[in-house]
């Protein structure tokens, strides 16, 4: 696993399969997004490494349900006072009340979720929401986040803002690729997934935090442009 300084109080975990981001609020961690069952161990050594313990870890938030976002969520969840935080639509599936419905994959996304070995994963543990989010939530961490609910990967999939510091978490609404800027793939919907694209292209970011792929800055620039590249989200059905 490694450990990318992204800023000084936000930090790139790169899992064993996915990745996850550590925001410190002066010792105060939040952890977004939690990779797949099997890494909480990495999870904590990251942490331990940068000179915390995982007591410190205050709040998980998982931008959707998919298990290498959630997978470590119930493992983490035990470490001391943490509260975890999903949108509304997500909290069944993360605490196992209701199945998660699977993507409705194109024929080059079946084909590449194979190859990424994605099919293997392990699912993930069932874990508790202490606190269902909706759009326009403000969450106590980086000067107050504030929820951007962004349907269309899955129902409840949301990115955040931390207007303070300029910060944007994605989730899989963005993906960052070779160098290039697009929308997300293995999405229940994907026009609407292109429609919460296009509203995080609207948004004054300067660095972009994305569920797979290398963070960017320049953000509101580089998803303009990538939205300019789409389909007008009015035509999209």
């Amino acid at each position: 696993m490694k450990t990318v300084e992204l800023r000084s109080e936000l930090h790139l975990l790169l899992l064993e399969f996915g990745q996850a981001y550590l925001w410190n609020d002066g010792g105060e961690l939040t952890l977004v997004d939690t990779g797949i069952a099997t890494s909480g161990g990495d999870i904590a050594a990251a942490i331990e490494k940068l000179g915390f313990r995982t007591s410190d870890v205050k709040r998980v938030v998982l931008t959707h349900f998919h298990e290498d976002h959630c997978g470590g969520a119930a493992e983490i969840s035990r470490w001391g006072d943490v509260i975890v935080l999903a949108h509304r639509l997500e909290a069944p599936v993360i605490r196992g009340d209701k199945s998660a419905p699977a993507p409705r994959f194109t024929d080059e996304e079946a084909a590449l979720h194979r190859s990424l070995g994605a099919h293997l994963l392990p699912p993930a543990p069932a874990c508790r929401v202490d606190r269902e989010l909706e759009d326009g939530d403000v969450i106590d961490f980086g000067g107050g986040a504030q929820v951007i609910h962004t349907p269309g990967h899955t129902d409840g999939s949301i990115a955040l803002h931390l207007p303070r510091s300029g910060v944007l978490f994605t989730g899989d609404t963005v993906a960052h690729v070779n160098g290039q800027v697009m929308p997300g793939v293995f999405n229940l919907d994907r026009a609407e997934m292109l429609r919460s694209f296009h509203r995080l292209a609207r948004i004054d970011a300067r660095l972009a935090c994305v569920g797979h792929g290398e963070p960017f800055s320049d953000a509101h620039a580089a998803l303009t442009a990538a939205a300019a590249a789409l389909s007008d989200p009015q035509d999209l059905t």
